[in-house]
């Protein structure tokens, strides 16, 4: 299969651009999660890709056959394309783990000292 962009991009070409304003409310190129050309075939390919990901759009060419092959796990993405999709499915679908410094469980309330290292003889 040829890794050449531009027959890539003519294999999943969309009159729409694709947004998710749900997961990236400023924009793939903004979020930071992905390089200039991840964000450049999200925004002019994601419709098509989205679509072929959802089964509501059958594949056309063997390009997009290929991508069903990768998004369904049976194959390995070999194109910027595959990549690319399979990068944004990760980011949107699987749970990020959140680490901190600081520990989730309550410190236990004091316990009350016991009486026998005072006695009443001592003053404060």
């Amino acid at each position: 299969m040829s890794n050449d962009i531009s027959l890539l991009r003519q294999a999943f070409v969309s009159q729409r651009q694709f947004y998710d304003d749900q997961n990236f409310p400023r924009g793939f190129g903004r979020s930071g999660n992905f390089t200039l050309l991840e964000a450049s075939i999200l925004e002019q390919h994601g419709v098509v890709l989205k679509g072929l990901y959802n089964k509501t759009l059958e594949p056309q060419n063997e390009i997009q056959a290929q991508f069903l092959a990768v998004v369904s796990g049976s194959q390995e993405p070999t194109n910027a394309i595959e990549r690319a999709w399979i990068k944004y499915l990760k980011l949107t679908t699987c749970k990020a783990k959140f680490h901190t410094l600081f520990g989730r469980s309550r410190i236990s309330s004091p316990t009350p000292q016991s009486q026998d290292y005072y006695s009443e003889s001592d003053s404060l």
